[in-house]
């Protein structure tokens, strides 16, 4: 956190990905879950498409609304300062690389569960995977 005059701030983090409908939206919701005393996160994508409703109903299962949540273009958030962003997937982090918000930049990529393919069952177990990978990997980062 950020302490500015005896104030403690939260840091900002966007995370990015190719449509903000599946990875950057589950991040963007877990995080505000799980870290939400510490992070203000945000999530968008370098094309904005729709929230995937799958998305929305993997986070219901573990008790996180983004029902509400609509995807959002990397454009809306020129000239914001961030103190993190982390692209999630290859094209996010190949096709924004002069954009940064300021802060520090990380990657931390992931399968993109809306190209699974098979069952119903199947294609909502690579979302639960995806989904407990980005849990996994952001309580890594943000427990430190």
């Amino acid at each position: 956190m950020i302490s500015s005059g005896g104030i403690c701030m939260r840091e900002k983090v966007l995370f990015l990905c190719t449509a903000n409908s599946c990875r950057s939206q589950m991040a963007e919701g877990i995080a505000n879950h799980f870290f939400g005393d510490r992070i203000e996160p945000f999530s968008a994508g370098t094309e904005a498409s729709f929230v995937n409703p799958r998305a929305i109903a993997l986070l219901q299962e573990i008790g996180i609304d983004i029902s509400g949540h609509r995807s959002k273009n990397v454009d809306e958030f020129v000239g914001e300062q961030f103190d993190y962003t982390i692209t999630l997937c290859g094209d996010a982090r190949d096709n924004c690389p002069l954009y940064s918000g300021g802060g520090k930049r990380l990657h931390i990529g992931f399968a993109d569960p809306a190209k699974a393919s098979g069952t119903e069952e199947e294609i909502m177990e690579a979302f639960r995977r995806v989904r407990d990978e980005i849990k996994d990997a952001l309580s890594g980062y943000f427990m430190k």
